[in-house]
């Protein structure tokens, strides 16, 4: 069976980050997200994968290739326009010829979850199997109804919470009959002019054609759609990881846990190190600095002396100056931070930290979220970033500069000064 994963959309949400790079390729534990999911279908036995990409399409193609380094065969269809997923399934129909798996490539997910999905459809043949799995806010998912044999009903798009007629959201992993694609030929453009796999399947539906549900566990799938689920992301990854040591680790350092230290990175002494943290390839951490839970450092990353990093992504090629602070950030690759530089993640009045995301201010629940920084970024001494404020890929905030709103890419922010001279 071949699997096809979409994955030609740039994911502005998470801006900055994929002002760079599409959302596919963010990197977290060193593989991308878009990896990960390659790798979970291959571990059900799926190694035909058509991926349908747009946005920096050259750089998934450059990373991937045919598949060959991942024990899997690709191939490409390349969506001309960003329409929606059923659009983005019109451009790959000469690529199916029978049932197939259609999964979202920016979802992290256990192959757990897939081989049910598959088992079901083949043991029972309907026009379309999907997964579904109980969330706690129904109104940000597309919600599933189904009846008391586990065939779906009917799916509403972010329903109003009291309106909900289930928990059950869509996961966005399916096995699908080549039915599909005549259903999304037929189905009416959406308010925004796109055309979507649910609108699909709500035809097979409204003709009385079988569709099943897989109910899955919460833990074994995650959404990635706001910049602090990249946090929520990393938990998710680290936690399953197998660790191991195959770095530099000096005498004096202490490592606390499962915790990753890739070939030619180092660990200097006095580095106390709580795992899970994962640490990149020619990474250099230390000395005396602290990493604690679920951090992941990438490759040539370095962090300077009496450094304290907790609950965050550091790209690669980044420097982190002596005597800073990061926590539960995300901090894009190129960037250089001074010495003294900070990151706060909690807010004076003990609320939870609010953040802009598509002009809309969200709250988003956490009470510890620091920044999000894009690419290239450099900060000066002392300078001091507040919670849930994002900064644009090419800033630079000067010496001592307080950031509490968003920068804008390719901003330079300095603090202006005044003097007083006096002769004695």
């Amino acid at each position: 069976m071949k699997a096809v994963v979409l994955a030609a959309g740039k994911g502005i949400r998470l801006e900055p980050i994929t002002s760079t790079r599409s959302k596919h390729m963010i990197k977290i534990a060193g593989k991308p997200i878009l990896e990960r999911c390659l790798n979970e279908l291959k571990a059900c036995g799926i190694k035909d994968i058509v991926l349908v990409v747009n946005y920096m399409a050259n750089a998934i193609e450059g990373y991937f290739g045919d598949g060959g380094k991942l024990g899997i065969k690709i191939e490409y269809a390349r969506q001309e326009t960003v329409l929606g997923t059923g659009n983005a399934l019109i451009t790959a129909q000469s690529l199916v010829q029978e049932d197939f798996a259609l999964v979202y490539g920016d979802l992290l997910f256990s192959a757990n979850v897939m081989k049910k999905v598959l088992e079901k459809h083949q043991n029972e043949r309907p026009s379309a199997t999907m997964a579904v799995v109980p969330v706690m806010q129904p109104e940000n998912y597309g919600i599933v109804e189904l009846d008391d044999r586990d065939h779906v009903k009917r799916i509403i798009e972010k329903p109003n919470r009291e309106e909900a007629p289930s928990n059950l959201a869509n996961t966005g992993i399916y096995v699908l009959s080549k039915d599909i694609i005549a259903k999304v030929k037929e189905t009416p453009a959406s308010a925004r002019g796109e055309w979507e796999i649910p609108d699909a399947i709500a035809l097979m539906l409204n003709e009385g054609k079988g569709v099943l549900a897989v109910k899955v566990l919460e833990e074994d799938w995650m959404d990635i759609g706001r910049p602090w689920d990249l946090l929520e992301a990393n938990r998710w990854i680290l936690t399953r990881k197998n660790h191991r040591i195959t770095g530099s680790v000096e005498e004096g350092a202490h490592l606390i846990g499962p915790v990753t230290v890739a070939e030619t990175a180092r660990v200097r002494s006095g580095a106390y190190v709580e795992g899970p943290v994962y640490i990149g390839a020619e990474s250099d951490v230390g000395p005396n600095c602290h990493l604690r839970p679920h951090t992941s450092i990438g490759r040539k990353v370095r962090i300077g002396n009496a450094c304290e990093i907790k609950n965050s992504i550091i790209m690669d090629n980044t420097h982190i100056g002596h005597l800073s602070y990061i926590g539960d950030s995300v901090i894009g690759e190129n960037c250089n931070l001074a010495a003294g530089t900070l990151v706060a993640n909690y807010r004076f009045d003990a609320g939870t930290v609010k953040m802009i995301v598509k002009d809309r201010v969200l709250d988003s629940g956490r009470k510890k979220l620091g920044a999000i920084l894009g690419d290239d970024v450099k900060t000066g001494l002392n300078s001091l970033l507040m919670p849930g404020v994002k900064v644009g890929v090419e800033c630079w905030v000067g010496p001592g500069v307080i950031v509490s709103r968003d920068l804008p890419a390719k901003t330079m922010v300095m603090l202006k000064q005044q003097f007083e001279t006096r002769r004695f």
